[in-house]
């Protein structure tokens, strides 16, 4: 979709103005089911640039000026925020048009949102960036900004059928969004192809970069019979397109990295809402009050002995990249889970966010249930990783 809008502007075909309206007319026509969005109010851009006249979306934990800021929480009903977040107001200096606030879960955490997956009628978009990931799945915003914790960019873009972005921690401004665990927060994108995804970075974040994937390295971790067949799939054709694909068992130690990674999660997540959980009790969302209670009873050497695991894991990790520059995973176990009472698990995407290179998901092509491959670079490796994305797309489809 991105790629089509920056076509029709070059092109002349269409203004910024004909985007606008299309993005309207999309959303006025499938929010009523989807409920992707907290406020719809298009504000106009701060300067010109590479992403002139394109709208795009912005998950309700980002603070912006005027608009919705309310955490995905009725106890913040109302709320407008009084900045924009520096990722907020360098995107608009881009050019790019901020067309409104998308729906999350409360605070961020496991508490659904009303939000309703696009693809897969019945099932979860995911979470906690589902208003994010569904308005780009139903075409009403090209690209729109999400956060991940644990899988919260790359666990929805897989149950929606699109293409979600984790970038390197810290390369990106969490300043101005709602945290929840500092040391794992990251700004999050997504749009309806990797193709778009290239262009959206090289435009907007990064450099144009002419990557070759040549090799990659498939991960063995648990995943359901679809999800297999899929991987299998993609796989042939990636080879019969002259990729070289090694399949490899997970590192020593993947599981006790997991286990690490949510101990980080409740540490860190139960400090940031203690004060509210005081304050509103179970109002703040059943399930995030769960969480800061077990957080709260974790001791500081647990959290401690976590975080020195997690550090120790990134060197061994750092050692595969050394032979492949991309190692390939399911970006979740499998489609969907039908209901909305769950966002789903972020299992196969928390290692990811805790060793903090960056990580992809690219919709694969199936007849069926939308489902996504994980691709992980190492550390500072965005630009590379988001083109051979693109070229994984292009071969696999």
């Amino acid at each position: 979709m991105l790629l089509e809008f920056l076509q029709a502007l070059n092109s002349g075909e269409k203004t910024p103005r004909d985007l606008l309206e299309i993005c309207l007319r999309r959303i006025a026509a499938g929010e009523p089911d989807i409920q992707a969005w907290v406020e719809v109010s298009p504000q106009a851009p701060l300067a010109d640039g590479l992403l002139n006249g394109i709208p795009f979306g912005v998950k309700d934990i980002f603070e912006t000026r005027g608009l919705a800021t309310e955490y995905g929480s009725p106890l913040y009903l109302g709320r407008k925020g009084v900045i924009d977040a520096p990722i907020v107001t360098a995107l608009r200096r881009t050019g790019a048009v901020l067309l409104g606030k998308t729906r999350t879960t409360a605070f961020a955490s496991f508490d659904p949102a009303a939000t309703r997956n696009p693809r897969l009628p019945g099932h979860t978009p995911g979470g906690s960036s589902s208003g994010s990931a569904a308005a780009v799945a139903a075409g009403m915003v090209p690209f729109a900004l999400g956060t991940q914790t644990l899988g919260s960019v790359l666990r929805p873009a897989s149950f929606c059928g699109i293409c979600g972005f984790k970038p390197s921690f810290g390369l990106l401004p969490f300043e101005g969004a709602l945290p929840f665990a500092p040391s794992l927060d990251t700004v999050g994108l997504f749009t309806a192809t990797a193709a778009d995804m290239s262009e959206l970075w090289s435009r907007g974040f990064g450099g144009r970069f002419d990557a070759d994937l040549h090799r990659a390295a498939l991960l063995g971790v648990p995943a359901e019979v679809s999800m297999q067949h899929a991987l299998a799939g993609a796989v042939q054709r990636l080879r019969s397109g002259g990729v070289s694909i090694d399949e490899i068992p997970t590192p020593e130690g993947w599981d006790r990295l997991q286990s690490a990674t949510r101990t980080i999660n409740r540490y860190e997540g139960a400090r940031s809402h203690r004060a509210r959980l005081e304050e509103f009790g179970d109002r703040i969302g059943p399930e995030l009050a769960r969480l800061v209670r077990a957080g709260l009873r974790l001791t500081d050497s647990e959290y401690e002995d976590a975080r020195a695991y997690v550090e120790n894991m990134k060197m061994k990790v750092a050692s595969l990249f050394w032979d492949y520059p991309a190692i390939l995973t399911p970006a979740a176990a499998g489609p969907a889970p039908a209901g909305l009472s769950s966002t789903g698990d972020p299992a196969h995407n928390a290692p990811r966010t805790a060793l903090g290179g960056p990580a992809i998901s690219v919709p694969l092509p199936v007849d069926g249930p939308p489902l996504g491959l994980q691709m992980a670079a190492a550390w500072g490796r965005d630009d590379a990783l988001v083109a051979v994305a693109a070229q994984l797309e292009s071969l696999v489809g």
